[in-house]
């Protein structure tokens, strides 16, 4: 459970915003989408080695 101790006179604005981090830092959002539909492990290893291709190159450009 997030919890969001506020302080006498704090606005509540600033509280939601440090709410709205914890909760974005626990990665459930996250989880809930993934699960939505079951992508197979291959796939997966293949995007992640199209990403990790794409950001080399990216860094090789920056050199």
């Amino acid at each position: 459970m997030i919890v969001v101790p506020l302080k006498e006179g704090e606005n509540i604005e600033r509280a939601l915003k440090k709410f709205k981090r914890k909760f974005e830092k626990t990665g459930v959002v996250k989880e809930l989408r993934e699960r939505q539909a079951f992508i197979k492990p291959s796939i997966k290893k293949r995007e992640q080695k199209k990403k990790a291709i794409y950001v080399q190159q990216i860094q090789q450009k920056e050199e």
